[in-house]
């Protein structure tokens, strides 16, 4: 998500948190990090809500009682679940699973959605292993997965939200892009992100752990047009940021602490709106590095563009990026977890000490949303395509994505991800996962399949190869 328009969402849109939105909550809001403004706002593409106005986030489908604002979802899934080890690591083993959820919301005011998969021994694992698994639970932060969704404060932009921060990325995303806290399947930890406006200023600041210490930062923007010229009716077109983020490296495993920083300027260079359609080009570069490591620093400059209509919203992103002393941009990002104990490559050592090629890349990322109705229920979509690519001077190609299609009447779900990290490189790292959803008996019921590929990190630093499979029932009063 470009910067501008990250701030400019959570301004429209109480609630917005940038994070991938699992299929089981279609017609939630708060999760899905595309939402776009409503076309028949009237608002210009580049206007924000102002301060005597009151936008509410739409309903979720289900509630307790249809006289009160209240509303609520229960639901249960039961499934096998099975982790299988690859390449002769370890042995395999089979647990079933139970998943039981609540949902409790106020359109806002507050979200609530608690519960955790709990994996019951059937066969397999070491002799006298506890009948839960335990690494799921093996340390404080486990237990941050029973927050799934909280958000407190839907009047933007000021809230806080706290959950599984998937595909999250910090605003102008030069530091944090598409990362996934959770990315490490032993680690299960509840992220947190608290917005704040007090103008000029707009602040973004989040937490990958709200229980143990690990990633922390924040992006303090400057609306420069504000300090020229005054407050504008569309404030936002020129902006300046500063971004630091810092990994204590103590949860989860241990790792040894990281800090980067990065400045960014962005510019709006062309903002048009037509009815229900609208587009929107923007310029921006930066210049950041590591803080007390002389050498080590990067520089950055591209073009974003946006178009939206009431059913389309596509955005893409294009950047050259300069590489010096072992810096990068995006080093927070989807491989992350894995990379703080072994970088993909042929140095198998930590993100934090291993050395990264001087030179240049292209960046590019993409994000489609589509619905055949509109787009105006967070989380329902029949066709979302999210991917991020990076290639580099030196023949390295980093891809990361995943497409979620919604299909006969929503009763059929299906997303497929993936992660491509050092192809074209010795020790290059591919992971792949795939889910299907069906509802049947009026939705009421669903079966429920998830499989992929797995990297386990181990107490002596490496990464053991495992693969998932996962198939079941679930019943919730979601329709």
């Amino acid at each position: 998500m470009f910067m501008r328009w990250a701030v400019v969402l959570l301004l429209v849109l109480p609630g917005v948190v940038r994070a991938e939105v699992p299929p089981e909550s279609k017609g939630i809001p708060g999760l899905d990090e595309t939402i776009p403004l409503e076309a028949d706002v009237d608002e210009p593409l580049e206007g924000v809500v102002e301060d005597d106005e009151d936008e509410e986030a739409e309903a979720p489908p289900t509630s307790s009682s249809s006289g009160s604002r209240w509303a609520n979802r229960l639901s249960l899934e039961t499934t096998t679940w099975a982790l299988l080890q690859r390449r002769g690591a370890g042995t395999d083993e089979g647990f079933l699973q139970v998943y039981p959820r609540l949902e409790v919301v106020k359109p806002g005011f507050l979200h609530v959605e608690l519960g955790a998969p709990v994996r019951l021994r059937l066969w397999g694992g070491e002799a006298g292993g506890s009948l839960v698994r335990k690494e799921d639970w093996d340390e404080l932060s486990d237990w941050g997965q029973v927050v799934q969704n909280l958000m407190v404060g839907g009047d933007a932009p000021n809230f806080v939200w706290v959950g599984a921060l998937e595909s999250y990325t910090l605003l102008s995303g030069h530091l944090v892009r598409r990362y996934n806290n959770r990315g490490n399947p032993n680690y299960n930890p509840a992220g947190a992100v608290v917005t704040a406006m007090l103008r000029p200023f707009y602040v973004e600041a989040f937490a990958s752990d709200v229980l143990g210490a690990r990633l922390l930062g924040a992006e303090v923007v400057l609306d420069v047009q504000h300090i020229l010229v005054g407050r504008q009716k569309y404030p936002m077109k020129y902006m300046l940021a500063l971004s630091a983020v810092h990994d204590w490296g103590k949860a989860g495993g241990t790792s040894e602490p990281m800090t980067l920083a990065h400045l960014d300027g962005t510019a709006i260079l062309v903002s048009r709106r037509n009815g229900q359609h609208g587009f929107e080009l923007q310029a921006n570069a930066g210049w950041g590095g590591r803080p007390g490591e002389g050498g080590a620093w990067g520089a950055v400059a591209g073009l974003g563009a946006e178009y939206m209509s009431s059913t389309v919203d596509m955005r893409a992103r294009l950047e050259g990026r300069l590489q010096r002393g072992g810096f990068r941009q995006g080093a927070f990002g989807p491989d992350y977890e894995l990379a703080r104990f072994q970088v993909a490559g042929p140095d198998a050592m930590p993100q934090a000490d291993a050395s990264f090629p001087d030179g240049y890349s292209a960046h590019g990322e993409v994000i489609l949303n589509w619905d055949a109705e509109r787009l105006s229920v967070l989380g329902q979509r029949h066709f979302r395509l999210s991917m991020g690519a990076e290639v580099f001077n030196w023949g390295r190609l980093d891809v990361d994505g995943r497409l979620d299609t919604q299909l006969f009447h929503r009763n059929l779900s299906v997303g497929v991800g993936g992660l491509a990290v050092g192809a074209g490189q010795p020790g290059a790292r591919y992971l792949a996962s795939g889910d299907v959803r069906w509802r049947f008996l009026g939705g009421k019921l669903y079966a429920v399949g998830q499989g992929g590929t797995l990297l386990i990190p181990t107490a002596e630093g490496t990464l053991r190869p495992g693969a998932f499979a996962s198939v079941g029932l679930g019943v919730d009063n979601a329709r």
